[in-house]
């Protein structure tokens, strides 16, 4: 029997509300953002959803007038009406932002060292 993919997580995902927007190619979503992580996200599936499952994505998380983080995406699951996606890629201004959203939201700076090694073994 195989192991259900969130009880293999090796992220924490912390629940965070800002103003996101999803895009692919002529494409732009604002989506509910539910939860991100050091290694991706879950949105609720804007309708209409005409997202191709096959090309990867941008999404913008503005945390506020001057701060966003910016990362190329790939969909890896969808269900109960959520999208969830892993990061291709991302800045390195974005990943400082990240790092520090999540330092703050653990409140325990060896947990972030752990997901942060985590991370790079990948």
């Amino acid at each position: 029997m195989s192991e259900h993919p969130a009880n293999r997580r090796r992220f924490k995902r912390i629940a965070f509300d800002a103003r996101t927007e999803l895009r692919q190619g002529e494409y732009i979503w604002p989506v509910k953002l539910i939860d991100l992580s050091l290694k991706g996200l879950l949105i609720e599936r804007p309708e209409p959803w005409l997202g191709d499952r096959e090309k990867d994505f941008f999404v913008d998380i503005h945390l506020s007038d001057d701060i966003d983080i910016e990362m190329d995406v790939r969909l890896t699951h969808e269900e109960n009406g959520q999208l969830g996606f892993v990061c291709r890629h991302i800045g390195l201004e974005s990943i400082e932002c990240l790092r520090r959203l999540i330092e703050f939201n653990l409140g325990d700076p060896q947990e972030l060292e752990r997901e942060l090694g985590a991370l790079i073994e990948i």
